[in-house]
């Protein structure tokens, strides 16, 4: 992520996302160089940062500079990566422009919601036969990110992509004070949005509700191009009907049919049609800015609330979620530990942990009382922690038949050093995302959420999933070295506020990183 969006992004300020695949394979250059500045421009002046997705040399790039724009811009062999490309292009280190699908993969991940383009892919004309439908189109109903565009291509069939958004279970509005869905090059296409948004407020509110849901889709803001450059309706039918019959005569298909559409209108229309095509994406870019920029207003009272130390009497409670341990703590009397199966004196004490339960302790002795989400066995030793922990809100907590309480047994020389650590926390396993789903509202209003590394690694996205959607402060404690790395394993961990590994658990994190170990933070027993 380039420093300036990452920036950006921590800030809470508003990120537009933007595509490369009108760079690489919708403009001729330099032309397709120019527009893309142009965009950049009008996104930055409109008072957000942009961030053009693109792929260079096998690497997600969210944000390019001048540099890089120019690389994809002039570059010939560069590859259209939709979601099924993303695998291949990355492992064999190539170069490509990103599509709507691929952009709003990053997007997601990146943590930016609004993400602006010309049009969305499709249904293809015939696509009832030959199955030619757009992964944009499934994109949007698996990836929750708000795409703004001047609705789908005219090249395409209109209604059946409505239809198949419906089905994919997108929200569709269109801008403005009509619900015509636009036609990409003209205003109308002869069909319905189901709902319209008259402006960027009702736009931002629409957005910020599909994001509270958390229903995994995305939402479609169809802006119709500005009037006064749009192309006439009947003009483009003639053109795309006679396009079409020509790339079927030379056996056009997939992924090279739009490419080659849009170039044969541009020459059939004598250049009207790439006029619109720029005036949209023009349009496009200044309308989805606002519309950021009003969602980033709504999202700021939220993110406030989510700072850690308001004063505020009504403030939700911390979630912390994790492991409860009974400690057996076994300390020798003598320096030193005789083996061979002989008692050796010493002191055995009981305490009561678990990184999750120490947490929750410390937060409700500091005045904070957190939601605490943990597990524990019906046994002897979970009525010894309830009654120990009565300080605390264990109203959550899962007492499990036939499960038994985490344990932990270490053997301790009199100098204090551990010997040997046994360990029973299979009950950790319990504490699923399932589980943790049912306070999702606690979750989300939370003003700190605090997860140990006992969790499951299912668990831990979950929580960084809902951190990224809903800008929660998390804070994650790695445990031990062996669990440490649970967040790392995916981009997870860019969800996280706060960390505090010691240094072995720093190490591990940076082996899975696949990052060289810094010089002096070599570790000796």
């Amino acid at each position: 992520i380039q420093p300036s969006v990452q920036e950006a992004l921590m800030e809470g300020r508003p990120v537009v996302a933007l595509e490369s695949t009108i760079i690489t394979h919708g403009m001729a250059y330099p032309q397709n160089l120019s527009m893309a500045r142009e965009v950049e421009g009008i996104v930055t002046t409109n008072g957000a940062v942009p961030a053009t997705v693109g792929i260079l040399r096998g690497r997600i790039h969210v944000g390019l500079t001048d540099e890089e724009l120019e690389f994809l811009a002039s570059s010939k062999n560069v590859v259209k990566v939709s979601r099924r490309d993303l695998p291949f292009v990355l492992s064999q280190g190539l170069s490509g422009g990103t599509t709507v699908s691929g952009t709003m993969i990053a997007a997601h991940k990146a943590g930016i919601p609004v993400f602006v383009t010309g049009g969305i892919g499709g249904v293809h004309r015939g696509g009832e036969n030959t199955l030619d439908v757009s992964a944009d189109l499934t994109e949007l109903g698996r990836t929750p990110v708000a795409v703004v565009s001047a609705g789908v291509k005219s090249i395409l069939d209109i209604g059946r992509t409505l239809e198949y958004l419906e089905t994919q279970g997108v929200c569709v509005a269109a801008f403005g004070e009509s619900r015509e869905f636009p036609a990409f090059f003209s205003c109308q296409s002869g069909f319905q949005a189901p709902y319209h948004v008259r402006d960027e407020e009702e736009a931002a509110e629409l957005i910020a509700s599909a994001l509270g849901l958390g229903l995994s889709s995305g939402v479609l803001i169809a802006v119709p191009c500005p009037q006064e450059r749009a192309a006439s309706g009947q003009v483009i039918e003639e053109a795309i009907q006679q396009a079409l019959s020509e790339a079927r005569s030379k056996g056009i298909t997939g992924k090279e049919l739009t490419p080659f559409m849009l170039q044969k209108l541009n020459e059939l229309t004598d250049g009207k049609s790439l006029d619109s095509n720029l005036a949209l994406i023009q349009n496009n870019a200044r309308v989805g800015t606002c519309i950021a920029v009003a969602l980033s207003k709504l999202q700021k009272p939220r993110r406030k609330a989510n700072l850690p130390g308001r004063e505020d009497t009504t403030t939700p409670q911390p979630v912390v979620i994790g492991g409860i341990n009974v400690d057996f703590i076994a300390k020798a009397q003598n320096p030193l530990i005789v083996g061979g199966g002989q008692t050796n004196a010493g002191r055995v004490r009981r305490t009561f942990g678990g990184v999750g339960r120490n947490l929750a302790d410390c937060l409700s002795r500091l005045g904070q009382t957190p939601l605490f989400l943990s597990a524990v066995g019906k046994d002897e030793h979970s009525e010894s922690i309830l009654h120990y922990c009565h300080h605390m809100d264990m109203s959550a907590v899962l007492q499990l038949e036939g499960k038994s309480t985490a344990t932990y047994c270490a053997v301790v020389t009199s100098a204090g050093e551990l010997s040997v650590g046994l360990g029973d926390m299979d009950i950790h396993n319990q504490i699923t995302e399932q589980y943790v789903s049912q306070f999702k509202e606690n979750l989300c209003q939370a003003p700190l959420v605090c997860i140990d590394g006992n969790v499951p690694l299912s668990t831990i996205q979950y929580v960084c999933q809902l951190a990224r959607e809903h800008q929660l402060a998390v804070c994650y404690e790695p445990t031990d070295e062996n669990k440490a790395s649970k967040p790392f394993f995916s981009d997870s961990w860019k969800a996280l506020t706060y960390i505090s590994p010691n240094l072995q658990e720093l190490r591990a994190i940076n082996q899975t990183l696949g990052n060289p170990l810094p010089a002096g933070t070599e570790y000796s027993e």
